[in-house]
C-alpha cells in the first residue's frame, strides 16, 4: 500500500536511529546418525490455528513480533522445523540408502556443513529406504550470502512526493471521493478491511551489507528474510558445493542428474486448507493465504494478488502470471469488438443482399463439387451457409482486422509499461542476472580444450567455431526435415478431404448424403486435430534430441533453443492445415471440364457455393475449442490423477488418517514435481492462443471471446495446480518473460500480412467491392450500399455446358430426377467467359480487376497498419512518466538517507568517544 509523506519522515528516522543488532551465534546441529531413522512427531496442521488479530502479520516481516506467527508456523508439530523446534527448514534433499552414490553424497554434505548450514536427517514414514535431509541457514549464514548475491533488503519506508496541486483541483478530488463513497466497492478488488494487508508495505531498498546492517529494518531476523529469499540462498550454496575432487564437481544439479539424489525442493509453507474462515480467524500461512484468495474458485473474478504470488514463488512466476492476467484483461476490449462484428453481421442478415440472392435463386443450377458421386444442386440449398458465412464476413469486418492489429501492438507497449513497474515495485530494475554455469554435457564433451573467459578470467571448456555451426546446420536441416512432415501431414488430410467428399455424397443417411462438404470438413478438423496430438509427442523429444545436439553452453542458452524450436514446431503443426484452407483451397482446382488432379486421380476440393470463409471458421472454431480443453484437461486433471492414486496407495497401506500425521516435507514429497522445463508449457500454451486470437481473427471474430473465456478458467486452472497439487517450485528471480516477448512480436507481425490475405483471398470483401463501384447499378456512382449489390451472385458465377464434362467427372445422374429435365448447362464460382464465346472459359475482365484489386488492397492494408503500429510504438514510451520522476526521486532520497545515516553513526561515535574520554579524566586525582 502507498503511503502519504505526512508524518513518514518521523517514523523512518526513529528506525534508522535504532541501535545495530547484535548478531548472535546459533548453536549449529551436528548431523545425527541413527540405526534407525523415526520421523518427528506432527498432526495435522489444520489443527494449528492463529488469533483472528494476528493474521496480518504473516504478510509483513517488517512487522514481526513474539505473539505473531512468522511465515509458515514455527511449531514443533508443524513439520516446518528440526525436532528441536526452532531452527526452520529451508530446504529439503531425498534420496534413497539403496542408492550406489552415498560417497558423493557423504563429501557433498561434509562440505555443506563446512559452509555453515545445519541438517538434520529423517526417514519416510511410508519407506524406510527413503531418506530426507533436512537445511537449516543460520542467521550468520543468510546474511553472508545475501551480501555476496546483493540480495536487496528494505532500510527505510518509502516516502512519495506529492505533486503541489491547485486548489480548484483538490475541491473536485475531494467531490469526486465523495461520490465514489456513494457507490458500491469494486466488486474485483479485495476487501483490505476483512483481508488487510493484502500487499507489503513499500520500503526503499538496497543491496545488503553487514556493515550497515543496522540501516536495514530488522524487527524480527527470523522473518527478516522470507521463505522464498532464504530458499534462493540454501540452493544459491548447494549449486557450489563440491562432491568430489575436481574444479567441475559440483552443484546439486549434477547430483541430481546422476541419481545421487532423488529430489530437491523447498517446503510449502503447512496445508492450505483449514477447519476455520479466514475471515474470522486469520490466515494460518501464505498457502492458505493464497489459496483463498487466488487459487480458490470462488475468486475467479477478482484481480491477482501478485505481490503475495510473488512473495511466495519468486518473481519469475509472479511475472508469468502478471502476464497472464494483464493479456486476460486486454482481451476484454477485443472480445467485445469481435462479439459487436458477429452481432452485426447477426442484426444485418435479413438486409444482406447477397445472402437474399442466394437464397432466392431456385432455378439456379450448380455443378457438382465432386466427381461422379456428386449431383447438381440448386444454389439456395446453400442458403444456410451462405447467412452463417455473413455472420463472419461483412462490412465490419476489415474494421476488426484493423483493430486486431493495433491491439496487438497496443497489448505489447503497454506490457512494456507494465512490466517495468513491476520490475520497479520488486526490486528487479538493478537486477543482472549472474554469470551462469556451464552445463555439465558441455563440459564433458569439450573439456580438452580451453580457453579464458573475458568476465570471471578462469578458464573454461571452449567449442570450436567449425564445430559449433556444423552442429547448427545439422539441427537446421532436422528442424526443416520436421516440417516437411508437417507438410506430408496436411497432404494427407488434403487427400483424406478429397476422397471422403465423394464417399458422403453417396451416403446412404440422407443428413451426411445433402451435407457432404460440412461432414467432410467436419471429420478433416476433428482428424487434424488427433494428428496434431501425437505430433505433438514426437516433436518434443525431435525438439530435445536437436537442441542437445547443438551442445548449448549454458542453461539459458539451451531453454532458448529449446523454446525456438517448440514453438516452431507446434505452430507449424497447429497452423498448416488452417493456412491450407485460407489461402489453398479451391485456389488451384482449375474449372469443370478441365480440373487439376492429384497424382492425375483425385480431384482437388473446391469450396461451397458460398465460399471458403465457411469452413476456415469451422477449422479454428474446432480446433480452438478441442485444444484449450484437452489443454486444461491435461494441465490439472494429470496432476489430481496422479495425487489421487498416491493418496489412495497411502490409505491403503498405513490407514485413512495416516496423510494428516504425515510431517510436512512427507506431504510435499507426495506432490507432483513442477514441470522439466519449468514453466515453458504454460508460455507455449498462452502464446499459440495469442497466435490463434490474431493470426486469422478476421476469419473468426468470436476467437478472442473464446480466448477470454478460456484465460478466466486457466489463471485460477494455473493457480490451483501451482498452489495445491505441485511441491512448492524454487523461487528465481527474471526481469521479463524472456525470448516469448520477441516470440509475441513476430506474431504481431505476422498477423497483419495472415489478415490481409484472408480479407483479400478468402472473403469475397474484394469482389463485392469492385463489383458496387465498376459493375454493378451504382457503377460510376461513388457509393457501395445493399441496393448497389444486387445481381453480384450472377455476376459472379460463370456458365458451363455439361457436355464438356470429362468422363472422370460427369455425374452418374443427368439431374433430371430433381429438376424435371435434364440439365444442359450448370454455373460454378469464377469469372470465365460462357461457352459460346470467342475464347470458352478464359478468364473475363473482371477477373482482372478482382486481382489487381486484392492485390492493391494487401498492399495498402499492410503498409497502413503497419505505419498506425509504428506510430503507436512510437508515442507509447517504455517507462511511465511518473515511474520515471519516482525512481529518480528514489535514487535522489536513498542518497541523502544513507548520508544522513553515516553522519548520524558518525556523531553517535564521536560522543560516545568524549563520554569514555570524560570518564577517563574522571579516574585521575
Amino acid at each position: 500500500m502507498e503511503e502519504s509523506s505526512a508524518g513518514a519522515p518521523d517514523s523512518t528516522s526513529t528506525q534508522d536511529e535504532a541501535p545495530p543488532l547484535a548478531v548472535k551465534d546459533v548453536k549449529v546441529l551436528l548431523e545425527r546418525e541413527r540405526s534407525e531413522f523415526t520421523s518427528s512427531p506432527s498432526r495435522d496442521d489444520d489443527s494449528t490455528l492463529l488469533n483472528p488479530g494476528t493474521h496480518s502479520s504473516i504478510l509483513d516481516d517488517n512487522t514481526g513480533t513474539e505473539s505473531a506467527l512468522p511465515e509458515g508456523g514455527r511449531s514443533k508439530s508443524s513439520g516446518l522445523c528440526f525436532s528441536d523446534g526452532k531452527c526452520r527448514i529451508d530446504y529439503i534433499l531425498v534420496y534413497r540408502k539403496s542408492s550406489s552414490q552415498s560417497e558423493k553424497r557423504e563429501v557433498f554434505e561434509r562440505n555443506i556443513r563446512a559452509e555453515g548450514l545445519q541438517m538434520e536427517k529423517e526417514s519416510s514414514v511410508t519407506n524406510s529406504d527413503v531418506i530426507f535431509l533436512k537445511l537449516h541457514a543460520p542467521w550468520d549464514v543468510l546474511c553472508h550470502y545475501a551480501e555476496l548475491m546483493n540480495i536487496r533488503m528494505p532500510f527505510r519506508r518509502k516516502i512519495f512526493y506529492m505533486h503541489r496541486r491547485h486548489k480548484f483541483m483538490s475541491r473536485m478530488e475531494k467531490r469526486i471521493n465523495k461520490v465514489r463513497g456513494w457507490l458500491p466497492r469494486k466488486p474485483m478488488k479485495f476487501d483490505n478491511d476483512t483481508l488487510p494487508d493484502l500487499e507489503e508495505n513499500e520500503s526503499f531498498t538496497a543491496p545488503f551489507s553487514r556493515s550497515r546492517i543496522h540501516h536495514f529494518i530488522i524487527h524480527n531476523k527470523d522473518t527478516f528474510f522470507n521463505n522464498a529469499t532464504r530458499s534462493r540462498i540454501v540452493h544459491h550454496i548447494l549449486q557450489r558445493v563440491k562432491y568430489e575432487e575436481g574444479k567441475t564437481k559440483m552443484g546439486l544439479n549434477r547430483l541430481l542428474s546422476n541419481n545421487s539424489y532423488e529430489a530437491a525442493f523447498p517446503l510449502h509453507e503447512g496445508s492450505y486448507r483449514s477447519k476455520n474462515s479466514i475471515r474470522t480467524h486469520g490466515a494460518e500461512n501464505h498457502r492458505h493465504l493464497l489459496y483463498e484468495c487466488w487459487a480458490w474458485w470462488g475468486v475467479w473474478y477478482k484481480y491477482q494478488p501478485l505481490d503475495l504470488i510473488r512473495r511466495y514463488f519468486g518473481e519469475k512466476i509472479g511475472l508469468y502470471f502478471a502476464w497472464l492476467g494483464w493479456y486476460t484483461g486486454m482481451l476484454f476490449p477485443a472480445a467485445l469488438v469481435g462479439l459487436l462484428v458477429f452481432l452485426y453481421g447477426l442484426f444485418t442478415l435479413d438486409h444482406c443482399q447477397v445472402s437474399k440472392e442466394i437464397c432466392q435463386s431456385t432455378d439456379v443450377i450448380m455443378c457438382p463439387i465432386c466427381d461422379e458421386y456428386c449431383p447438381y444442386l440448386r444454389l439456395s440449398d446453400s442458403c444456410i451457409y451462405a447467412k452463417v458465412t455473413h455472420l463472419f464476413d461483412n462490412g465490419a469486418t476489415v474494421f476488426f482486422a484493423v483493430f486486431m492489429a493495433v491491439w496487438a501492438t497496443v497489448f505489447l507497449e503497454f506490457w512494456k509499461r507494465r512490466r517495468a513497474v513491476l520490475a520497479y515495485d520488486w526490486d528487479l530494475i538493478d537486477w543482472e542476472e549472474e554469470e551462469e554455469e556451464i552445463r555439465p554435457q558441455f563440459e564433458a564433451k569439450y573439456s580438452k580444450k580451453e580457453r579464458m573467459n573475458p568476465i570471471s578470467g578462469k578458464p573454461e571448456p571452449y567449442q570450436a567455431f567449425t564445430d559449433k555451426y556444423s552442429r547448427l546446420i545439422v539441427s537446421a536441416s532436422g528442424i526443416f526435415f520436421m516440417i516437411l512432415v508437417v507438410i506430408a501431414a496436411v497432404f494427407g488430410i488434403v487427400i483424406y478431404r478429397v476422397i471422403t467428399v465423394s464417399t458422403f455424397a453417396a451416403f446412404g443417411w440422407a443428413l451426411i448424403r445433402n451435407n457432404s462438404q460440412v461432414a467432410t470438413t467436419g471429420t478433416a478438423v476433428c482428424i487434424n486435430f488427433c494428428m496434431i496430438m501425437l505430433l505433438n509427442v514426437l516433436y518434443e523429444k525431435v525438439a530435445l534430441l536437436l537442441t542437445n545436439l547443438e551442445q548449448p553452453r549454458t542453461e539459458s542458452e539451451w531453454e532458448n533453443s529449446f523454446t525456438l524450436k517448440m514453438f516452431l514446431f507446434q505452430f507449424v503443426n497447429l497452423n498448416s492445415s488452417t493456412f491450407y484452407i485460407a489461402f489453398f483451397l479451391g485456389r488451384f482446382t482449375g474449372r469443370p471440364g478441365a480440373y487439376l488432379r492429384l497424382i492425375n486421380r483425385w480431384k482437388l476440393e473446391e469450396c461451397h457455393p458460398s465460399g471458403c470463409l465457411i469452413d476456415l471458421c469451422m477449422q479454428m472454431g474446432i480446433i480452438m475449442v478441442l485444444k484449450q480443453t484437452w489443454n486444461n484437461f491435461m494441465e490439472l486433471g494429470y496432476p489430481l490423477i496422479q495425487n489421487w492414486w498416491t493418496r489412495r496407495r497411502l490409505r491403503r497401506e498405513h490407514g485413512q488418517k495416516a496423510k494428516s500425521n504425515f510431517p510436512q516435507w512427507e506431504r510435499d514429497y507426495n506432490l507432483q514435481p513442477m514441470n522439466a522445463y519449468g514453466l515453458f508449457d504454460e508460455y507455449l500454451e498462452m502464446i499459440l492462443q495469442f497466435g490463434f486470437t490474431t493470426i486469422f481473427v478476421a476469419a473468426f471474430p468470436l476467437a478472442p471471446l473464446l480466448a477470454l473465456l478460456n484465460n478466466i478458467i486457466e489463471i485460477r486452472l494455473d493457480a490451483y495446480k501451482f498452489v495445491t497439487q505441485w511441491r512448492r517450485p524454487l523461487p528465481s528471480q527474471a526481469k521479463d518473460i524472456g525470448i516469448w516477448y520477441g516470440i509475441l512480436e513476430g506474431i504481431g507481425i505476422l498477423s497483419v500480412i495472415t489478415n490481409a490475405f484472408v480479407i483479400a483471398v478468402t472473403s469475397d470483401f474484394i469482389p463485392r467491392l469492385v463489383y458496387a463501384y465498376k459493375y454493378g447499378p451504382c457503377a460510376g456512382q461513388g457509393r457501395a450500399g445493399e441496393r448497389c449489390m444486387m445481381g453480384y451472385v450472377n455476376a459472379s458465377l460463370s456458365i458451363f455446358r455439361v457436355s464438356d464434362f470429362e468422363i472422370k467427372s460427369e455425374p452418374r445422374t443427368n439431374g433430371s430426377e430433381l429438376f424435371g429435365e435434364a440439365v444442359k448447362f450448370c454455373r460454378y464460382r469464377d469469372y470465365r467467359e460462357s461457352p459460346d464465346s470467342a475464347e470458352p472459359y478464359s478468364y473475363t475482365l473482371q477477373f482482372w480487376h478482382v486481382l489487381a484489386a486484392r492485390l492493391a488492397f494487401i498492399i495498402v492494408f499492410e503498409h497502413m497498419v503497419f505505419a498506425v503500429k509504428t506510430l503507436i510504438a512510437y508515442l507509447i514510451p517504455d517507462l511511465p512518466k511518473d515511474l520515471r520522476d519516482r525512481m529518480r526521486r528514489e535514487k535522489y532520497l536513498i542518497q541523502e538517507m544513507m548520508y544522513e545515516a553515516e553522519l548520524d553513526r558518525l556523531q553517535k561515535e564521536k560522543n560516545e568517544r568524549k563520554k569514555k574520554d570524560r570518564a577517563h579524566h574522571k579516574e585521575w586525582p
